[in-house]
């Protein structure tokens, strides 16, 4: 006795695949900064952890914004290391 599944069916057909996609991107752009911001900050905990789980980028978005330590949203503001120097007048 032979199966026959019908896979487009199952899935729901085209609308998947439109939901997949943008789902995809979603999911590798947040992935790829969380993964950068850990690797800077040599985070190999969080790094592995990021890799391996996939939560859709729920856990990369926890990560960067409430563990990474970055500050966003605030200039930093640097202060020069050496005084200028005024001009010379003749």
């Amino acid at each position: 006795m032979m199966y026959n599944y019908n896979w487009s069916g199952m899935m729901g057909g085209a609308w998947w695949g439109m939901l997949m996609v943008p789902l995809l991107i979603w999911s590798l752009l947040w992935k790829g900064w969380a993964l950068w911001l850990a690797a800077r900050k040599g985070q190999k905990i969080w790094f592995v952890a990021l890799l391996v789980i996939n939560t859709m980028g729920i856990l990369e978005i926890v990560y960067i914004f409430l563990f990474s330590g970055e500050k966003f949203g605030q200039k930093k503001m640097e202060t020069p290391k050496t005084p200028p120097t005024p001009p010379v007048t003749p």
